[in-house]
């Protein structure tokens, strides 16, 4: 349509605007509204919101694949949740990291370029622990990684890497490659400070010890496959991937490997703030079972079996009388 009015057309513009048919005002806001977005040159938006979108879909089954390889192999519950995809400047994300951090460098081709991986020092030391036979506590460091501690964390990002393979198949082939560890983010420099990157963050609990677990992706390094970075293509080639004999018999023998929390939960009960202050040794509390009742074996934070209490060796012992379902109203209060 033509930008240039006509005569009659202006005729008609003054006429309503003169009766206050028209508010210029309200007409200015109007095409404000319309026609000004803000840009920010600083951060130009490379990732379209369906590339994002895609990366999101990813990044939750890798969440997915990397929780349950992880449980196995630490042999201890760990829990993994996608918490945000968003793009930002590589100087920018590297000045909102912890010094000293945890980042493992890696290529991945057809990738072009190098990517990385950081875990917060809460949780790499926590892995890094059960590792190496601890209960996976964590605990503070000053400086870089001793060489024990190294070789262990080139070994958890090696496994890493195995799970973001199988979680990018239906996008690409990749051929990960782990290189390297690096400490400082001042000092790890693997594209321009301007370039754009996909920021992948997740939230992780391994037993007691929570923090962040990110993965950068420059937008240079997965030029080579953005075009297949939608949800088409995504579901189109069948995102779910059915795994063979061998692969879950080896999944099924981490997982019978893997400890689970188990106590023997005697009876409740219920005292007020001031019954509880004034206990005292010697003082007898009233229980809400019966003497000779059974007692309930929970499972992590479940009931999965009743019992009766006894001893065997001069140990403390349960022997199990009855497996209780889902949804079995005998559960204990």
């Amino acid at each position: 349509m033509s930008e240039v009015l006509s005569q009659s057309e202006i005729d008609d513009l003054l006429s309503a605007i003169s009766t206050g048919d028209l508010n210029v005002e309200d007409a200015k806001q109007q095409d404000t509204q319309q026609k000004v977005k803000p840009y920010d040159f600083r951060r130009p938006a490379k990732f379209s919101k369906d590339q994002i979108r895609t990366l999101q879909m990813i990044n939750e089954n890798f969440a997915r694949l990397l929780s349950t390889y992880l449980s196995a192999y630490l042999r201890s519950y760990v829990e993994i949740e996608l918490a945000s995809v968003d793009q930002v400047t590589y100087d920018e994300f590297m000045r909102s990291l912890t010094n000293p951090t945890i980042m493992g460098i890696f290529s991945a081709p057809p990738m072009e370029g190098k990517s990385l991986m950081e875990m917060n020092p809460n949780i790499a030391f926590a892995v890094i622990d059960r590792l190496m036979g601890g209960p996976g506590e964590t605990f503070e460091s000053t400086g870089e990684l001793t060489e024990i501690e190294e070789a262990v964390a080139r070994k958890i990002f090696n496994r890493m890497l195995d799970s973001m393979l199988e979680a990018w198949k239906n996008v690409g082939e990749l051929e990960p490659e782990f290189e390297r560890i690096e400490n400082n983010p001042q000092f790890t420099q693997i594209i321009s400070p301007n370039e754009i990157v996909a920021v992948v963050a997740f939230s992780v609990k391994v037993g007691e010890a929570e923090g962040l677990f990110n993965v950068c992706l420059p937008y240079i390094f997965l030029e080579p496959v953005i075009d297949r970075l939608s949800a088409r293509f995504w579901f189109a080639t069948g995102h779910q991937k059915k795994i063979t004999e061998e692969e879950s018999q080896a999944l099924k023998n981490r997982l019978h490997k893997t400890q689970v929390p188990v106590k023997a939960e005697l009876a409740r009960t219920r005292i007020s703030v001031k019954e509880f202050l004034n206990l005292q040794e010697g003082d007898v509390i009233s229980l809400n079972k019966p003497f000779e009742s059974e007692i309930d074996l929970i499972v992590g934070k479940k009931t999965k079996f009743k019992g009766k209490p006894g001893s065997i060796k001069n140990k403390l012992a349960v022997q199990i009388t009855q497996i209780v379902r889902e949804g079995d109203d005998s559960l204990g209060e």
